[in-house]
């Protein structure tokens, strides 16, 4: 019996939810180190205006990507600080911030749906599809695509 339990959660991916802009993003948990509060932000001279800075986040420097900026998104004003969601990409550490941070949701893999052509470009550059849920569409980040164009204008 135990085999079909296994099968069963194979078939399920944990997301930790965010709020970006009003929007509703999912990144799979396996994806995610940790979940803090950026603090000391160091701006990088010359660097493109997604990259917010670069901080100490115990004893790691962290990459602190701004996805208001990578989704073409205006500054939030709302006075509160932004949080991070932790990420890596081929041993660098990156965080991610966004405006607030949701719960983990269990979603069956075969309820995520390819990207609506209606999907705003530059959401749709940076996802891997998007789950339908009660009145929310919760669009599916791909951390590589949203990590890989921050490394392409690095080098640039």
């Amino acid at each position: 019996m135990a085999p079909k339990t296994d099968a069963i959660q194979s078939n399920i991916t944990e997301y930790v939810t965010t709020m970006i802009g009003g929007q509703l993003f999912g990144l799979p948990i396996s994806r995610v180190q940790d979940v803090f509060m950026p603090e000391r932000l160091t701006r990088v001279p010359l660097a493109s205006s997604d990259v917010a800075g670069v901080l100490n986040l115990r004893g790691r420097i962290v990459t602190a990507i701004d996805m208001r900026s990578r989704l073409g998104l205006p500054k939030n004003d709302d006075g509160r600080p932004p949080m991070a969601v932790g990420v890596e990409l081929r041993g660098e550490s990156y965080g991610l911030l966004i405006d607030t941070i949701g719960e983990v949701l269990k979603l069956a893999d075969d309820t995520r749906e390819v990207n609506p052509v209606n999907l705003d470009p530059r959401m749709a550059k940076l996802a891997a599809g998007v789950h339908r849920l009660e009145g929310q569409l919760m669009v599916v980040l791909d951390v590589d695509r949203v990590l890989e164009i921050s490394t392409d204008k690095l080098a640039a």
